[in-house]
């Protein structure tokens, strides 16, 4: 008889439900989150198990990997598709989650989410912390633009290697208490600073020594940092059956609603997915289309776009067709055609003056 076990994953302990195929509960438990300890729960029906879920999180990827080296079928569910399943249930208790995991894999109505390897999650890592480190670098100075503006104190349009200097020229004649506050937010801007461009520097690094990230970087509009997010998000070509259909795979397709005798009307962009690989599309489209100067047919599709509707419209359209080329160009390791719709986009060009 096979045996189907639903794990509600939490930061200290973890309920267990083990259900057979008529659905009747065969064992619960509650265990430390651990991968030998949910192993010894389970010692007893190992050879018996058909499927095992839980919930895609961050401890669920580590647990998934732990368990799945030990032979065991786990299955990690789409945390969306699972909260919807659930919120049926009258009481949200641990125990009331982990039987209705153990009922969803049991009917197999379930939405399973590809876990990436490790090398790619160590690369997402990498790509997140950078992120958050140019966010708050960010943060801190905009708050030291805003507080030497109270003063009449403006640093005015400068780069980011002289924005120090020019700070320290500003309050060199301030009073201590001043010069005080403002030095310790330079200090503190510095160290963030510097971590960035450690952080920065290992990227190139992980770039330079790619050839799947050099091979999508020929495309116009596509750096680094798009490059990778876009290889982290994908992680295995070979899992998208057509390229088309990379780009609703990170939100970039418009929602349908339809219902009855209601009007079928497609809404504004799904927005699911990885919300990084999402935005480097839209940032390397908006590149393409705004700083560019080599015409391409992608671009003149884009302005051909722009022109009809909005540049917005047009830089999420060219986001979802970037996705499917750099998939395309990464399947059959080809480069991107630089020339290739530049008569037809003088042509536009012509008819537009």
């Amino acid at each position: 008889m096979d045996l189907y076990v639903g794990l509600d994953v939490g930061l200290e302990e973890t309920s267990i439900c083990v259900v057979d195929q008529d659905g009747r509960n065969v064992r619960e438990a509650k265990v430390s989150t651990e991968p030998a300890a949910i192993r010894s729960a389970l010692e007893g029906f190992a050879d018996r198990f058909s499927r095992i879920g839980l919930e895609a999180s961050s401890l669920g990827m580590w647990l998934y990997r732990e368990l799945h080296a030990a032979g065991l079928p786990v299955i990690v569910v789409e945390a969306r598709h699972m909260h919807v399943s659930l919120s049926t249930m009258r009481n949200k208790t641990d125990r009331n989650d982990a039987r209705g995991i153990a009922q969803m894999m049991r009917l197999g109505w379930f939405r399973a989410v590809h876990v990436k390897n490790i090398e790619m999650q160590k690369m997402r890592t990498l790509l997140s912390n950078r992120k958050l480190l140019k966010r708050k670098l960010v943060d801190i100075e905009n708050h030291i633009r805003g507080a030497l503006r109270t003063y009449g104190l403006l640093v005015g349009p400068i780069s980011r290697g002289r924005f120090e200097a020019r700070v320290r020229e500003l309050i060199e004649r301030a009073d201590y208490v001043f010069t005080t506050m403002v030095e310790t937010m330079l200090d503190v801007r510095r160290a963030v600073f510097d971590g960035y461009e450690k952080l920065h520097k290992v990227l190139l690094q992980v770039i330079r020594h790619d050839g799947v990230c050099r091979r999508l970087m020929t495309v116009p509009g596509v750096g680094p940092v798009t490059a990778l997010s876009f290889k982290v998000g994908v992680d295995d070509p070979l899992r998208f059956t057509r390229s088309r259909t990379v780009g609703a795979h990170f939100g970039l397709t418009p929602k349908r609603h339809q219902s009855g005798t209601s009007i079928d009307y497609e809404g504004r962009i799904t927005k699911q997915g990885d919300v990084a690989v999402r935005e480097a599309l839209c940032e390397a489209a908006a590149s393409l289309l705004l700083r560019v100067r080599t015409w391409s047919a992608l671009r003149a599709w884009g302005l051909r776009i722009a022109k009809r509707t909005s540049m917005m419209c047009a830089i999420v359209a060219v986001a979802r067709k970037l996705a499917g080329i750099l998939h395309r160009m990464w399947i059959d390791e080809s480069d991107f055609k630089v020339g290739f719709g530049a008569k037809v986009t003088r042509k536009l060009k012509l008819k537009s003056a």
